[in-house]
């Protein structure tokens, strides 16, 4: 298991963070500053606002707030995440983050509604991501059952991943072929993304970039995802395509907008900008949080509000 940071901030800052949250008025950047500030705490009010949260207007937030949710592996926002995954009203790119969580959380209780999801939600994202979470909690039952020995190596980035990855015997050129072979299972195919991510290398980089070609639109985002942990100049070019292509699905152009405000380069960043005013609000919102970030780096100040203080209370 990836591990987790984890902080204790004075009960004020925390009330300031939720309240922050789900303050519609708020503009969109201040609110993930809420939020990638709250997935490192815990506790009854953290998980409170963030469920709150999967309910905004605002699909970006929503899915993030879902994200969150996993991340902190928090087991009594379980039925919240159940009721999002089985509401068809939800916009599928949360109904996705919600049956990832599930699988982060790793409840085997969840089985039996991932796999009615799996069979009956009309989005394709949705039921892959249930295949996925369905997985996880099997091959994490069998290491904790003792039955399977884990592959999961200890990496460079704190995050909860949707399945492990496969094991470090494998090469670069034969998690290539798993990665890009269409016939693989989608969790195959993910646990080959996070051996290569882990492993990499400019080999596994490029094997990586060529998987943005993928049949699944799930898996082209966890591969934007992963392109932006690695902050690897050499995925700008594919990137940048993925974003300028309107005809992709928003999940993935959400996620190359995310990823080119990691890598940050001249080109990116007009990019971004551009696309600022892209009518889907998943992707202009991203690219607002992108910048936002960026302008937060280029002042040495965490985007976090963890090192600020937060407003007086009238």
């Amino acid at each position: 298991m990836a591990p987790k940071r984890e902080f204790q901030v004075p009960p004020e800052m925390e009330r300031f963070l939720c309240d922050k949250l789900v303050d519609p008025s708020q503009p969109i950047a201040e609110r993930f500053r809420a939020l990638f500030s709250l997935r490192n705490l815990s506790g009854s009010s953290v998980r409170d606002a963030l469920i709150l949260a999967m309910r905004d207007s605002s699909n970006l937030l929503a899915h993030e707030s879902a994200f969150a949710l996993g991340q902190i592996q928090d087991v009594e926002a379980v039925p919240a995440l159940e009721k999002v995954l089985n509401d068809l009203s939800v916009h599928p790119i949360v109904r996705h983050e919600a049956a990832e969580a599930l699988g982060a959380i790793g409840l085997v209780s969840t089985i039996p509604i991932l796999r009615r999801s799996l069979v009956s939600d009309p989005a394709e994202e949705v039921r892959e991501t249930c295949e996925l979470a369905l997985r996880r909690i099997e091959v994490q039952t069998s290491i904790d059952n003792g039955s399977e020995t884990s592959s999961e190596v200890e990496s460079p980035f704190l995050s909860v991943d949707p399945a492990l990855p496969m094991s470090q015997n494998f090469s670069v050129v034969q998690l290539r072929e798993v990665i890009l072979n269409e016939k693989e299972g989608i969790y195959e195919r993910y646990a080959a993304l996070f051996a290569l991510r882990n492993h990499g290398g400019e080999e596994a980089i490029c094997a990586i970039i060529a998987s943005l070609g993928a049949r699944s639109a799930l898996l082209r985002h966890e591969v934007a995802y992963v392109l932006g942990q690695l902050q690897d100049k050499a995925a700008s070019i594919a990137l940048s395509e993925v974003l300028k292509n309107i005809k992709e699905h928003p999940m993935v152009r959400h996620e190359a907008a995310e990823a080119l405000g990691s890598i940050a380069d001249h080109d990116s960043v007009a990019l971004l900008e551009e696309f600022t005013r892209d009518p889907e609000p998943i992707v202009s919102q991203s690219c607002e949080v992108a910048l936002s970030m960026l302008d937060f780096e280029r002042c040495g100040k965490p985007f976090e509000f963890f090192y600020m203080q937060a407003p007086e209370v009238a």
